[in-house]
């Protein structure tokens, strides 16, 4: 027996949709075939989390499965159920096809179940949408991933650049219609990085200047989303100040790359011995 939706996912039939994304959104980060190379039950586990969401993440799906289960599909092609259960117990034909009606729009009082059935599916698939989550570095370089449909996976190349929101397309992975299956968006989030903030096209981030180097000026190391660059700073620079290095932030696909701020946080040591400290008072003395 097939096993239930919910259950898959980890929430109560009562979850509303958001609370379904994160359920889905945390089983598909723990069972992806890629995060668990050397456990052969991951994939098919994977597989049923996303035929899970697939339906759950669907309103109408969602309503003929909570009515019918898992024989839901075939009701809607017409078939029936496939054999008993709790579900098969209490089904009331008349009951089925006003819902199905809901569904598809009433055609008429004289047409019957059929004809409406028939002219339900139509000629282009339904378009359907699958969260993705992404590091930092994968929306900076660009990235890859698979989708499980069916019993196929599906190459996604992520492009450079991403923001929250940004959708990616794969024509003709949607769900199946007359002549033209639908389209399959993946919707992209960009996790929250250590090191940097993004704001757009620009990120953000913290360089630790020494106390003498900040008085006198001289050189630091800035770190870059990949690598690191060198940065001259100004005698005098005060803890807060923003030094912006051009074209060093995020890639601005077909405009110009963002910018990178490197936000000076003044370090001073934690400990001095007697000699040290006698010198730092003689410097502060000299300078009020």
């Amino acid at each position: 027996m097939a096993r239930d939706y919910y259950e898959i996912l980890g929430v109560d039939r009562g979850a509303d949709d958001k609370e379904i994304k994160r359920a889905f959104h945390r089983q598909a980060k723990q069972y992806h075939p890629d995060v668990n190379k050397h456990d052969p039950n991951a994939e098919t586990r994977f597989k049923e989390i996303n035929q899970a969401y697939e339906v759950l993440s669907d309103p109408e799906r969602r309503q003929m499965y909570d009515r019918f289960g898992p024989d839901f599909e075939n009701y809607r092609q017409g078939a029936g159920p496939t054999g008993g259960g709790p579900y098969a117990q209490t089904i009331d034909p008349s009951a089925f096809e006003d819902l199905m009606s809901s569904f598809f729009g009433g055609m008429g009082g004289e047409a019957g179940f059929g004809q409406r059935r028939r002219r339900a599916q139509p000629d282009k698939g339904r378009d359907i949408e699958h969260p993705v989550s992404v590091s930092l570095r994968e929306a900076f370089e660009g990235t890859t991933r698979y989708i499980t449909r069916g019993d196929r996976r599906v190459r996604a190349d992520i492009p450079a650049g991403v923001t929250d929101g940004t959708r990616v397309r794969l024509r003709g992975e949607g769900e199946p219609g007359r002549t033209t299956p639908g389209d399959l968006y993946l919707i992209v989030t960009v996790e929250p990085d250590m090191q940097f903030t993004r704001d757009g096209k620009d990120l953000t981030t913290e360089v630790k200047v020494d106390l003498f180097t900040a008085m006198l000026g001289g050189q630091v190391t800035v770190p870059l989303v990949t690598g690191s660059a060198k940065m001259t700073i100004p005698p005098g620079t005060q803890s807060g100040r923003k030094f912006r290095l051009s074209g060093r932030g995020m890639p601005g696909g077909k405009g110009k790359p963002g910018d990178l701020y490197a936000r000076v946080l003044i370090t001073v040591p934690e400990t001095l011995t007697d000699e040290q400290r006698k010198l730092v008072e003689k410097l502060r003395d000299s300078l009020s």
